[in-house]
């Protein structure tokens, strides 16, 4: 065999490279084509990635959103609408039977009054007996009472008489009117306490009180008169809900909420300063420092403030305590929505822990938690809020973007819980301090019920009318003196005697 080249094989041999060649550069560039396809295709499934992500979280807070109540959040009951939650008790069972318990006095129904009349009752085989009412040992084995009222309209006309009178030569002489009787027809004040305790105490409207004063009564009266009579009150309740406003101002603490009422078919808030004593309240067009400042107590205040985590509170250099309950049902809200999070459990059971240690201390009539119990529900808390710290870090805020890197709703609130350690825990190490703000968002309630039935008030001073009114019953119901007994004193003058003297 001849191993010599021969042009003719290197020719072949040429175009076999060429050939060669050329696929490689197709493989090359097909390889190419492919790698772009793939890492197309890593971006694209980068970005669907980053959707899904973002799809997520956006499904998980509206998850969250739609299962938040006012059980588990600060949403107030009028927003559950009609998938009101089921009431959940944070207390738990004592073991006790339901009921009174033995030993219990009881505090029934109770006769007010001596009977107006007495119907006696005798077995059937007595009727018609000859020796009726001699029997002896006759007793009157039980007795019924059946309460009713009678209704009853008493018109008085006040007549002036006039006479000749012959001891000055049959000059015509007058008689005069009561001071009190100052017009052809005028009302009472049994009358007007009855009016204005339907219209405002009963929250009841205009033209239903003057339905129910027509009908059960007889009474012709107006809704324009029932509005000067509410008018009128408010006027002469005027003084004593300023001395009321005083009271509260130089308290030792006091609650603070507010709640938003239409007037003037725009929003307005109605801000409350309370204690178990006394209830001021006051309609405002802020919500915020203007409208604190506008009410008139915050400024002047000395004491210890409780309140949600309303961030304008904390503009007023003086000591704080928050409303637990508020933290409580956050926590809840936690706890249902994210059950990796522990920590919300312990916390949620740690608070709990704290308020039943000062209700056990206060039964045994101490007023101040042992130093050992304080030192634990303080390593406690510490303990639970650095393991928070941990399963919620904050991520690194975005390459190119300002600001702060977002928290999160849940870090949000492990770093208010630290912050505001003292004022979450003030009080357990003040037995004065309550757990929670009810008091006043009791002494608010029903000014919810009032917008129900009115839809809000047309003008800003039917508003301040109203919140004068109220905090003059509210503080007079805490006194223990019934609304027609306070709308009656109040018609007199004398409201700030019924109340301060």
């Amino acid at each position: 065999m001849n191993d010599k080249l021969t042009p003719n094989t290197i020719g072949k041999l040429v175009l076999k490279i060429d050939e060669l060649i050329s696929i490689i550069t197709t493989l090359t560039t097909n390889i190419n084509k492919l790698e772009e396809k793939l890492s197309n295709k890593e971006n694209k499934i980068e970005k669907l990635e980053l959707v899904i992500k973002t799809q997520n979280e956006k499904i998980k807070k509206q998850a969250e959103s739609l299962n938040k109540n006012s059980r588990n959040s600060s949403k107030p009951p009028s927003t559950d609408g009609y998938k009101k939650p089921s009431p959940k008790s944070l207390r738990k069972k004592s073991g006790k039977s339901v009921g009174g318990q033995n030993g219990h006095e009881g505090n029934g129904l109770k006769l007010m009054q001596t009977p107006d009349q007495r119907i006696k009752h005798i077995p059937i085989q007595c009727e018609g007996c000859e020796k009726l009412g001699k029997c002896k040992a006759c007793t009157i084995s039980k007795t019924r009472y059946d309460i009713d009222i009678k209704v009853e309209t008493i018109v008085t006309a006040h007549e002036v008489l006039s006479f000749n009178c012959p001891n000055k030569n049959n000059k015509v002489i007058t008689g005069n009117f009561p001071s009190n009787i100052n017009s052809t027809m005028q009302y009472g004040d049994n009358l007007k306490a009855l009016a204005i305790s339907l219209n405002t105490f009963g929250m009841m409207s205009y033209n239903r009180t003057h339905e129910v004063l027509s009908s059960v009564f007889g009474v012709p009266i107006s809704t324009g008169t029932i509005h000067s009579m509410v008018e009128d009150l408010g006027k002469k309740a005027t003084g004593t809900v300023e001395e009321i406003r005083q009271a509260i101002i130089d308290l030792p603490f006091a609650h603070f909420d507010e709640t938003g009422l239409r007037v003037e078919s725009k929003l307005h808030w109605v801000h409350s300063a309370s204690n178990e004593k006394y209830t001021y309240m006051s309609a405002e067009e802020k919500r915020g420092k203007k409208g604190m400042e506008s009410s008139g107590v915050l400024p002047d205040f000395n004491g210890i403030a409780i309140h949600d985590f309303w961030k304008s509170y904390f503009n007023y250099d003086i000591d704080h305590a928050v409303c637990n309950a508020h933290l409580l049902r956050e926590l809840t809200g936690i706890i249902e929505n994210n059950p990796d999070q522990i920590w919300a459990e312990d916390l949620f059971q740690l608070l709990i822990q704290m308020k039943n240690a000062k209700e056990t201390s206060l039964f045994r009539g101490k007023f101040e938690l042992d130093s050992v119990a304080l030192k634990y529900f303080n390593k406690k808390y510490n303990e639970i809020l650095n393991e928070a710290i941990k399963q919620n870090p904050i991520k690194p805020k975005p390459a190119g973007k300002r600001g702060r890197a977002k928290k999160g709703k849940i870090r949000a609130l492990v770093d208010r819980f630290i912050k505001y350690k003292g004022e979450v825990c003030l009080f357990l190490n003040n037995f004065n301090i309550p757990f929670d703000n009810n008091q006043a968002e009791r002494d608010i309630r029903m000014l919810k019920v009032k917008q129900k039935v009115s839809g809000g008030f047309r003008t800003q001073k039917g508003a301040n009318t109203f919140t004068t009114i109220m905090s003059y019953l509210s503080t007079a119901n805490k006194h223990k003196i019934d609304a027609f007994t306070a709308i009656k004193s109040a018609l007199k003058g004398n409201s700030t005697e019924l109340l301060f003297d």
